[in-house]
Order: structure tokens, then C-alpha cells, then sequence
């Protein structure tokens, strides 16, 4: 601050305020109004579909409809089912993606253009096309097990692990990694198994978490399969008591929101500890 004396008067100069101060804050508040929309976006329905699961002819509250779930008939099973579907799923798009991205990146880098394009057609082509397709070439056999809506899956999921190990190979140096533990005598199985998946844990793990929130929220090609998973489950049961299939479906929303956040926390303490061991 800066101070002027003229006449026995003395004038002070008020600080003046960086323009790229009042930008900001500007931009802090449109992310906080942006923020706040999308939370009432989400917040909204899910609080209007507990609100119709919870209240009675009355209009008060019980918590009667979720006591009452477990013992709905057809609910375990259709539970079990999605639950071993996403397993196998997620098991085999593992097994099938990890090899393949790290050869890509090694050998064939100038590959992964033609593997966008590949790997995007699943969400350009509706699922229901898709599965009307496979019922129609797939054996008798494969039609009456219902894995073969695992298969499906895969090619639905693929987009999906596709970027994140994508995004996360990205970040590493894979062809000096794999050079390094070539060079220390690891075999290829050794050197993905304990070099490379290490370092794309949370690439994986942002992987299983898309790939379990889509099988478990699938519902027009297991519903074409005439397979009773969760989500057929719950539009089927609809028609019999609303209250308890909102709630079920509630109950499935909140799941996979915990599954996510527990996954969060877990790679972010993995994170914190390795932080403090470099240290």
C-alpha cells in the first residue's frame, strides 16, 4: 500500500484486486452451481422412488417394504445369478484385455487407432440387436446356460476396460518395465503378474467397478435370454408389489454405490501406504 502527502493531506491508494483473483473466484462459483445441479439430478429421483417404496396408503413412513425383501420369492436366486454373471464377466474380460493392451502398447502402438474403433462399436450397435444376433448363430447348447449372457457381457464391458487400461498403461513406461524384468530372468506371466499389474491397479480397479455396475444393471438382453437376473427380477415383480420392487431397486443402486466407494478407499490407502514406504 502506498501512501501520497500533498498539502499536509495524505491520500492512501486502496490495494487493488487481481483481476485473475476475481476470476477465480468467479469459476469456483460456477463449479459449485454446476456441482450442486448434478447432485439434485441424481439426489432428486433417488429420494422420490425411497419416498414411494417407504410410504403407506396413509402417507407414513415404514420400513415394513424392506424388512419384507429377503424372504420374496425368486429374489435369491436372481441375485446369485447376476452376481456369478458379473464374476465370469469381469474374470474374462480381465484375461482377455490385460495381454492384449500390453502387447499393443509394446509392439504394436500404431494398433490402438484400429482398437478404438473396435472397441467402440459395442455402444454404437443397441444391445438389443446384438443379443438377437448371438441367439440366433450360438449353439443349442450355449443357449441353455445362461454364461453365455457372460459372453455378451464381455463385448458390452469392452469399451469400458478398454480406456481404463488404456488410460493407465498410458501413464507407465511398459517397454522399459518389461525390459527390466525380462532382463532379471521373469517370464512374460511373471512380469505382467508382478511387474505390470501392480503399477495398473487403479486402472483395474476402475475396470471391475464399470464392468459389475453393468452386469448388474443389464436388463434387455437377459430379459431376451428369458434369463431371471436382478434387473428382470425387478420389472417382473413390479407388477405385483411396486413398494417392494422400488425398494429392492434402491437397495441395488446403493450397493453398487458403496462397492465403488469401498474400492476408492481401498486403492487410495493402497496409494497413502506406498507413499509413506517411499518416503
Amino acid at each position: 500500500m502506498a501512501s501520497v502527502v500533498t498539502d499536509n493531506i495524505v491520500d492512501f491508494e486502496l490495494p487493488m484486486v487481481p483481476l485473475n483473483l476475481a476470476k477465480r473466484r468467479r469459476i469456483r462459483w460456477g463449479r459449485g452451481l454446476i456441482l450442486w445441479l448434478a447432485a439434485a439430478y441424481f439426489i432428486i429421483p433417488i429420494y422420490a422412488a425411497l419416498k414411494f417404496s417407504l410410504q403407506n396408503i396413509n402417507g407414513s413412513f415404514s420400513l415394513s417394504p424392506i424388512a419384507a425383501i429377503p424372504s420374496q420369492p425368486g429374489l435369491a436366486a436372481a441375485f446369485f445369478l447376476s452376481m456369478r454373471l458379473a464374476f465370469v464377466t469381469l474374470a474374462i474380460v480381465l484375461f482377455l484385455m490385460v495381454p492384449t493392451m500390453i502387447y499393443v502398447h509394446m509392439k504394436m502402438p500404431r494398433f490402438r487407432r484400429f482398437m478404438e474403433v473396435v472397441t467402440i462399436l459395442p455402444i454404437v450397435i443397441p444391445p438389443i440387436v446384438l443379443i438377437l444376433g448371438v441367439l440366433e448363430a450360438a449353439p443349442l447348447w450355449l443357449k441353455a446356460s445362461p454364461y453365455l449372457l457372460a459372453l455378451v457381457y464381455v463385448v458390452l464391458a469392452m469399451p469400458f476396460v478398454y480406456r481404463s487400461l488404456d488410460s493407465g498403461l498410458g501413464a507407465l513406461d511398459v517397454k522399459t518395465l518389461v525390459e527390466a524384468a525380462r532382463s532379471l530372468g521373469a517370464g512374460w506371466i511373471s512380469t505382467i503378474w508382478r511387474v505390470l499389474v501392480p503399477n495398473l491397479r487403479s486402472a483395474l480397479l476402475s475396470a471391475t467397478v464399470l464392468t459389475l455396475a453393468l452386469v448388474l444393471g443389464e436388463f434387455t438382453m437377459a430379459s431376451l435370454d428369458l434369463w431371471e437376473t436382478l434387473p428382470v427380477w425387478i420389472v417382473d415383480f413390479d407388477q405385483t408389489n411396486a413398494h417392494i420392487s422400488t425398494a429392492v431397486a434402491m437397495l441395488s443402486l446403493l450397493g453398487t454405490w458403496a462397492l465403488l466407494t469401498l474400492i476408492v478407499s481401498i486403492d487410495r490407502s493402497h496409494s497413502r501406504r506406498r507413499r509413506r514406504n517411499d518416503v
